[in-house]
């Protein structure tokens, strides 16, 4: 039987012709929200090249510049040892080994020590490596939840989360950013639906919100098990490392690590690496590292990703120095600011978003003008990551920034804002070199 012809099929009942669109039409027509500025912004706003040792100064375009923009939270990119660990990892293992799916055929013993390691660090049973974080979130979310369980979500979720719960086929409420009172409500509603169906309740917060820097309040959250029977995952990439006595997170920071449930973080902030993990109780966590479609059916994490990960993850267990030091750097930047009168939300962490009034093409020439007068990298964030009228500029320190970088900084963002009130950088269009 032949296929449908674009030429002369009928739809039944309308005389109305089935025209094939080719899928890639849409694209001459929408390059979506960020990538209608592609062609402008490429290189430049858009991935930038910066070269060189990863620390607070960097190449970019060929120049020296003070950059703000890097997780390296510990400084632990560039640390002697972890080099030497990573050199010797792969002069030892190979970038290949082992081969294979962890399931079948990619586990060793290193794998298992790491796990055990974080597992501890963090105060749980059992711990799992991921070979990703985004796609570990999205994994995890896919494989604890089916069509009968109710997920509650934070509205600030990162989008691992939320592209997590577009896998999920079961019901979803939100509730607004760190708003407890409504996270009440949705429980009602998720707890009523899921004794409906048999199901469950999973909450979905962050321990750091990466963009805003403020903490996700899970003492309070935690509080609501009282009310409500629920389980809660919480990713603390960005608190990992950098919250807490010990810099176990955030969950360490209110003294609730026995009430959250299972704790996600990455090795790409203050680990400087590659990978994550989930710790909570040792059989949930089995059933994840049974049951991860994601890892299952994915090559192992590398044995030099794997050996530096320990490395790192000693430096930060036995060297407090450096999480000192990254908070002196972040005291000293945020407290400077403020007294600038530039507005920093609530961030409650090393997270420093600078919130300006303003449009994309001001954002882009504002930003142009850091970098090719300043000397100073930083990201830029505006529509439609944020709302319209609003431009960001998100600064990380980290521990290797120095306090002259700091009042260097401070004296050049207190003039950029005085030209941007002054209308020095209104444009129609985004800036272009």
């Amino acid at each position: 039987m032949g296929g449908i012809s674009k030429k002369d099929y009928l739809c039944p009942g309308n005389n109305l012709k089935l025209i094939n669109v080719d899928l890639f039409n849409k694209i001459n027509t929408s390059m979506g929200p960020l990538g209608q500025y592609g062609k402008e912004a490429h290189g430049y706003f858009m991935f930038p090249k910066l070269e060189g040792e990863i620390s607070a100064k960097m190449k970019f375009r060929g120049k020296e510049v003070l950059t703000w923009s890097l997780n390296n939270y510990l400084g632990l990119a560039n640390h002697p040892e972890v080099r030497k660990a990573d050199a010797e990892g792969a002069k030892d293992w190979g970038l290949g080994y082992p081969m294979g799916a962890r399931m079948m055929s990619g586990h060793t013993s290193k794998h298992e020590e790491l796990e055990a390691q974080l597992a501890e660090f963090v105060k749980k049973d059992d711990a799992y490596l991921l070979n990703f974080g985004y796609q570990g979130m999205v994994s995890i979310i896919d494989t604890l939840v089916n069509r009968n369980d109710v997920i509650v979500y934070d509205s600030e979720s990162h989008a691992c989360i939320l592209d997590g719960l577009r896998l999920h086929m079961g019901k979803r409420y939100v509730f607004p950013h760190n708003n407890i009172e409504n996270l009440r409500k949705q429980l009602e509603r998720a707890t009523a639906l899921a004794a409906k169906q048999g199901g469950g309740v999973l909450v979905i917060t962050e321990g750091v919100f990466g963009m805003a820097g403020d903490l996700g309040k899970l003492d309070e959250i935690v509080a609501l098990k009282s009310e409500f029977d629920f389980r809660i995952l919480v990713d603390d990439a960005h608190g990992f490392g950098t919250m807490g006595k010990t810099g176990a997170g955030v969950a360490e920071h209110f003294g609730v690590e026995d009430q959250i449930d299972l704790i996600f973080g990455t090795f790409a902030k203050s680990m400087a690496g590659i990978g994550a993990f989930i710790a909570g109780r040792e059989d949930v966590v089995s059933y994840l590292r049974y049951n991860m479609r994601s890892q299952i059916f994915a090559k192992s994490l590398p044995m030099p990703m794997v050996i530096g990960a320990l490395k790192r993850l000693e430096l930060l267990r036995t060297q407090p120095e450096l999480k000192e030091k990254l908070w002196t750097v972040v005291h000293a930047l945020q407290k400077g600011l403020r007294e600038k009168g530039f507005n920093l939300g609530h961030t409650e962490s090393p997270v420093t978003p600078i919130y300006l009034d303003g449009s994309v093409p001001e954002a882009t020439e504002l930003t142009m003008d850091l970098r090719e007068n300043y000397n100073i990298f930083c990201s830029i964030v505006a529509y439609p990551v944020i709302p319209k009228g609003q431009i960001m500029l998100r600064i990380i320190p980290t521990a290797v920034h120095t306090l002259e970088d700091v009042e260097y900084t401070i004296k050049a963002f207190a003039e950029i804002k005085e030209k941007l009130e002054a209308g020095k950088y209104k444009s129609d269009k985004i800036a272009s070199l």
